[in-house]
């Protein structure tokens, strides 16, 4: 009785949440684990995450309803999460430009405290709900969603061909893989840091913002292949959900393809896959308004990413990442209503390229060290990257280098740890070094900042129950 009731209140709280996005982050979580019966480091590298193994590619595209796990816990689907910080980065904002609630430099803050719904309904159903309270904006919104309200397994002459539909709110977010960016490096970043002005539209364009419905099919645990489609949500649901527009609003359904092959063997792990995404946008004039009036801009993505990973025994782990996109830009109502208002013309074609890539090592899923690298560079734009303190590009150009480190401690979160599966926590350290920074690195906005000015050190402690 209890187990039903259980599923009941996660259906009633998922139905709710679909019918809200029709009209962040998250880990290894200690529901899913209490739920499966199996300790954190059987779905996560480093014993937390996000980073997945086969066995968490294999739980996340079942619907996140295996089981396996008893007593009360296992019935429960409920965690939550806590993430504080400390932020420095080489020069201070300029005198009044600096986040609200926060001075220009070497700030403390409460980066987000989240509540997770998530697991089992039924063999065939299950899903992710994560709502979050932001300490930076000092805000609640919906955060990550990962609706499964149908998957199946069946059985091809002796090999597994899985299906399934998913509903989310973030194009990537289903993805099994980390090379995507919805669950890919750095899992955590700092919300008070400059951040570049330029990013793919499958990057982050349409996180949180949007409905997606997605058709997958897994064949013998390698071949994955989705397609489906996202929209941005009305006006009315981003303002009950805490959420702004990104670039835009959606004309129509803009389309999601993803295919991608896995290899198992011997202890190690290898991926390759395409991603695809188009759409045609009204561009934002403020937060929560579009206005195409002036033409619609049109986006098109064209990525490929690829992944390496060894566990041996589990005392070593190395992970390897990268991540290409490609994508065209035709901005026509953005540019026409820069032209109109500056007597200028502009024309309205551009494009920008961007790549990541990582390497990490985790020593007995305790101890771990990340090194990435992060690039972004096209031709100039001047009618969407204009000088501006700080946030600007002087020369028009999204032009961006960065490397990154990381090194992390978990001292709680493997099977035998104090608490399991309940107390998970990560101590991290993050530096960002920028070479070139929104077009350059020397005076990058117009305003005198250069690059290194927001090279960025980020401490941060994040623990999940």
């Amino acid at each position: 009785m209890q187990r039903l009731t259980a599923r009941i209140v996660l259906a009633l709280a998922m139905i709710g949440t679909g019918l809200l996005i029709h009209s962040g982050i998250a880990n290894a979580l200690p529901n899913f684990a209490s739920q499966t019966g199996q300790p954190c480091t059987a779905c996560h590298v480093g014993s937390f995450g996000p980073q997945l193994t086969p066995f968490g590619r294999a739980f996340k595209v079942g619907g996140y309803t295996q089981e396996g796990g008893d007593g009360l816990a296992a019935r429960i689907p409920l965690s939550a999460m806590v993430l504080g910080s400390f932020n420095n980065t080489g020069r201070g904002y300029p005198d009044g430009s600096a986040p609200p609630y926060f001075q220009n430099n070497n700030n403390f803050a409460l980066d987000q405290v989240s509540l997770f719904l998530g697991g089992r309904i039924t063999d065939w159903a299950g899903g992710l709900v994560q709502g979050t309270y932001s300490g930076i904006s000092r805000s609640y919104h919906l955060d990550q969603v990962d609706i499964r309200p149908f998957t199946r397994a069946y059985d091809m002459n002796g090999t597994e061909l899985r299906v399934g539909v998913a509903v989310t709110n973030t194009p990537t977010v289903q993805d099994p893989f980390n090379s995507t960016f919805a669950w890919g490096f750095p899992y955590v970043f700092s919300g008070l840091a400059p951040q570049p002005a330029a990013l793919p539209l499958l990057a982050g364009g349409f996180a949180g913002n949007s409905a997606g419905l997605t058709a997958y099919a897994w064949y013998d645990h390698a071949l994955y292949l989705e397609a489906g489609g996202y929209s941005t949500m009305s006006r009315d649901a981003l303002t009950r959900l805490g959420t702004f527009y990104g670039p835009g609003s959606t004309q129509g359904i803009a389309p999601y393809l993803r295919a991608a092959y896995e290899w198992n063997w011997n202890g190690q792990s290898a991926h390759a896959g395409a991603l695809f995404m188009s759409a045609a946008v009204n561009p934002v004039a403020d937060g929560r308004i579009t206005d195409g009036t002036n033409g619609r801009d049109g986006y098109t993505d064209f990525g490929v990413d690829g992944g390496y990973q060894f566990f041996g025994d589990g005392t070593h782990t190395v992970s390897l990442y990268g991540i290409y996109i490609h994508e065209n830009r035709a901005l026509n109502g953005s540019t026409n209503v820069f032209n109109l208002a500056n007597g200028t013309n502009f024309g309205v074609g551009s494009s920008i390229n961007h790549v990541r890539t990582e390497v990490s090592y985790w020593y007995e899923h305790t101890y771990g060290l990340t090194l990435g690298w992060q690039g972004t560079w096209g031709p100039a734009a001047p009618a969407i990257f204009t000088p501006n303190p700080v946030s600007g590009s002087a020369n028009g150009k999204p032009d961006t280098n960065a490397f990154l480190v990381e090194a992390d401690w978990v001292p709680f979160g493997k099977q035998d740890s104090w608490a399991a599966p309940f107390a998970n926590m990560k101590l991290g350290i993050q530096y960002i070094a920028y070479t070139k920074f929104n077009g350059g690195g020397t005076n990058y906005d117009g305003f005198g900042r250069n690059a290194s000015d927001n090279n960025t050190l980020f401490a941060f402690i994040w623990m999940i129950f």
